[in-house]
C-alpha cells in the first residue's frame, strides 16, 4: 500500500513539475512579446538591407553556377572526344 502511495506521489510530482516548466515557458513568451513589438520598427527599417543582401547573394549564386556550367561544357566535349573512338572500336569486335 505504501508503494502505491509513493508511486502516486511521484506521478503527482511529475505532473506538477511538467506544468510548472510549461508555465515558465509561457511566461517567458508573454514577457518577450512587448519587446518584440517594441523592436518591430527597427526590423522594418532593416528590411531593405536584408533584401539587398539577398539580391547580392542570389547574383553570386547565379554567377557561380554559370561559371561551373561554362567549365563543364569543354570537359564534356573532351570526354566525348575520348569516349567516341573507344565506343567505335568496342562496337567492331
Amino acid at each position: 500500500m505504501f508503494a502505491l502511495m509513493t508511486l502516486f506521489g511521484l506521478a503527482m510530482f511529475a505532473v506538477v513539475a511538467f506544468v510548472g516548466v510549461a508555465l515558465i515557458g509561457v511566461l517567458v513568451k508573454v514577457v518577450l512579446i512587448p519587446f518584440r513589438i517594441m523592436l518591430l520598427p527597427l526590423n522594418l527599417l532593416a528590411l531593405p538591407f536584408i533584401a539587398i543582401a539577398l539580391l547580392v547573394k542570389f547574383a553570386f549564386l547565379v554567377a557561380f553556377g554559370s561559371i561551373v556550367f561554362a567549365l563543364l561544357i569543354p570537359l564534356a566535349i573532351l570526354a566525348l572526344l575520348v569516349a567516341a573512338p573507344v565506343a567505335i572500336i568496342s562496337s567492331l569486335s
